[in-house]
């Protein structure tokens, strides 16, 4: 499938999706975050884009849900399933869940649902789940501090294709290599003719460095590491709190992570750490030790009495001698002890290896002086020494390391993925308990529910009466005013939107006809223009031409116009909705009058109240076959008929009711 193929995507959104390793493949396996990791493609435009590619694959024209209310419906029930899910991603993904009329899709997802309806809902789960997000692109690593070297014109092209972010040079002969040694800390030679060349400095001779280049340019494999981390981390124990496999060994995976610290450099390493401290420490160090050493040589001064005899203090004078040689003659030995001093100071604060402290010996002379002063020089060498050793340690750990998690970044990012999926199924595991949901048939004429409870009503759950309902063909239903006529068109809705999901639906059993578009047509607010109910006449003339199967359903739609007309207008339409074989429910208060007028037998059913209790109604919820229901005014008036107040004048009232009035 060419990606300008799918809905919604155009020739710069594709080339976007281009940049991506295999755009084809995220968008078959539905990959929310995959998709949105294309540069510019927010989550919630990624997942339109992959609603676009799965109508694509199923050859779906959309358009399902016909009526602005049909889709409010719909967008009530995704967000109850949305509020079910953990992470951001798999609210995004559960927008990818659409009522469709294409059985492939209803299928696929009803198998995806089967699934999800058989995990655990485990809380420590949905706990770990709480911290992975999608796999992030590490900004892009450059490396300034070692490069690629060859002397073939070929060879340097391949390694700056396969190498963007490290320095390729050209060089001619050994020299230049040597040339490059001095300016880089390390540099690896691409040539085969290089081999045995002895260079000074970092230098090793890989020819089959395009084998494995995460051993030259590590910071790379350790950049997506470190940025995801805490995602890996995550998703690995959604996978053991799970019980599902893992397409990587998480103790792997964990041990690799533990010598990764957050920036992308080596963890765990003493010596390296030691390294750094040396380093970092060094100037602090050195100073320290010559304020001890001065210290114990002016402690040893100011504790001796020295005599001078006359003739060598001429002496001494005559040679220009100082204190100096003053020192060296008299305090030799307290100046040999404060210079240990320093230099044992050194040593322990830098913890410093025997070759090493060979080296920091240098920083204080063994000539007496007073002060006593370090050698920049020799700090200098000590330094460069430290920061070589350093690097390469660094660089050596960098590589294993990287070495280790190379191999394991196909399996993180599926990791994630799959533990973001899971977050995907356990919201619909979720939704399908806290509702008691059942898988629904889809075929047949009209719609049969038993049990049913609809999850859009403002109270509790729990407290909702379950509903019985079936309807053959185009029925009308009436009942009093707060009876519950809307809400049981809202449950018909839910049903038949969920059902054509693939998604089980909140009833104990269901059967919805497979049916092309949903019309849902609420209760319009007050009597229409001439033009608004032109327009209105002309959506329901549509409802009757072509052949799709339609389910439309109708509350009160005798407002659009006078009682009297509404009457003669819904019996015709009924009467085309009839003829045209489609499936529907149309609430309405004239139901007696709309079945007068009709040229055919409709059903009219009725939601029946049975009395008044405490100026409540008491209404049985699931609607009666055959019954035209008596109104709320019906129902007050024979309350009163019953009190012997007046009980004359509401008797007659009452008779209005039944028919038997003059």
């Amino acid at each position: 499938m060419d990606l300008e193929d799918v809905p919604g995507v155009g020739a710069k959104t594709a080339e976007r999706l281009r940049e991506l390793d295999d755009p084809a493949g995220a968008l078959e396996r539905e990959d929310v975050a995959a998709v949105a990791s294309a540069p510019g493609i927010s989550t919630g435009r990624a997942a339109r884009i992959v609603r676009g590619a799965i109508r694509a694959r199923h050859d779906d024209p959309g358009g399902f849900l016909a009526t602005d209310r049909a889709r409010e419906v719909y967008d009530a029930v995704l967000g109850l399933l949305q509020e079910r899910a953990t992470t951001t991603y798999a609210e995004h993904r559960l927008a990818t869940l659409y009522p469709t009329a294409s059985a492939s899709r209803i299928e696929e997802v009803a198998a995806f649902a089967e699934r999800a309806h058989e995990r655990s809902l485990d809380p420590s789960v949905a706990e770990a789940l709480a911290d992975v997000e999608p796999i992030e692109r590490p900004d892009d690593v450059t490396v300034r501090d070692r490069c690629l070297a060859t002397a073939d014109a070929e060879t340097y092209q391949a390694a700056t294709a396969a190498f963007p972010k490290l320095p390729v040079e050209i060089v001619d002969d050994a020299r230049g290599l040597a040339d490059l040694a001095r300016g880089y800390s390390s540099v690896v030679a691409l040539d085969e003719a290089f081999a045995g060349v002895a260079i000074e400095g970092d230098v090793t001779v890989d020819p089959s460095a395009f084998d494995h280049p995460a051993e030259h340019i590590p910071e790379r494999a350790l950049a997506f590491f470190a940025t995801n981390r805490a995602s890996l981390r995550a998703a690995a124990a959604v996978h053991r709190r799970a019980g599902v496999d893992a397409p990587l060994d998480l103790d792997e995976l964990e041990d690799a992570l533990d010598d990764l610290a957050a920036d992308g450099s080596v963890a765990g390493d003493e010596e390296l750490e030691r390294l750094n401290v040396a380093v970092d420490d060094l100037d602090a160090a050195v100073s320290t030790a010559e304020s001890v050493a001065n210290d114990r040589l002016r402690a040893a001064i100011e504790e001796r009495d020295v005599t001078i005899e006359g003739a060598d203090l001429l002496s001494l004078v005559e040679r220009g001698a100082g204190v100096d040689s003053l020192l060296s003659r008299e305090l030799a030995d307290e100046y040999a002890a404060a210079v240990a001093a320093a230099r044992e100071h050194v040593r322990d604060a830098l913890a410093l290896r025997n070759d090493e402290a060979e080296r920091a010996v240098r920083i204080f002379g063994d000539e007496p002086t007073y002060p006593v002063e370090r050698r920049d020089e020799a700090v200098s060498r000590l330094r460069e020494a430290l920061v070589a050793e350093r690097d390469r340690r660094a660089a050596k750990r960098k590589r294993d390391l990287a070495g280790r998690l190379a191999d394991l970044r196909a399996g993180a990012s599926v990791l994630v993925r799959d533990a973001l999926e899971l977050d995907v199924e356990l919201a619909v595991a979720r939704f399908c308990a806290d509702f008691d949901c059942t898988p629904a048939e889809r075929g047949g004429v009209g719609f049969e529910i038993e049990g049913g409870r609809s999850p859009l009503l403002d109270v509790p759950f729990n407290d909702v009466e379950p509903v019985d309902y079936a309807v053959d063909g185009v029925a009308l239903l009436s009942g009093v005013n707060s009876g519950g006529k809307t809400s049981t068109l809202d449950l018909v809705a839910v049903v038949v939107v969920l059902a054509h999901m693939g998604l089980p639906v909140p009833a104990e059993s269901a059967r919805v006809p497979a049916v092309e578009e949903l019309h849902y047509h609420a209760k319009s607010q007050g009597t229409l223009d001439a033009g608004a109910f032109e327009s209105t006449l002309r959506d329901f003339a549509a409802l009757t031409r072509g052949a799709d199967a339609k389910c439309v359903l109708v509350d009160e739609l005798e407002s659009i116009t006078e009682p009297g007309a509404s009457a003669k207008i819904v019996a015709g339409i009924l009467e085309a909705l009839h003829g045209a074989g489609a499936t529907g429910v149309f609430v309405s208060h004239l139901a007696g009058e709309i079945r007068d007028a009709a040229e055919y037998e409709v059903d009219v059913d009725g939601i029946r109240a049975v009395g008044l209790k405490d100026g409540e109604l008491v209404v049985e919820r699931s609607p009666v076959k055959d019954l035209l229901a008596r109104s709320t005014p019906e129902l007050i008036v024979e309350k009163l008929a019953g009190e012997a107040d007046d009980a004359a004048f509401y008797e007659d009232l009452l008779a209005k009711f039944n028919g038997d009035g003059p």
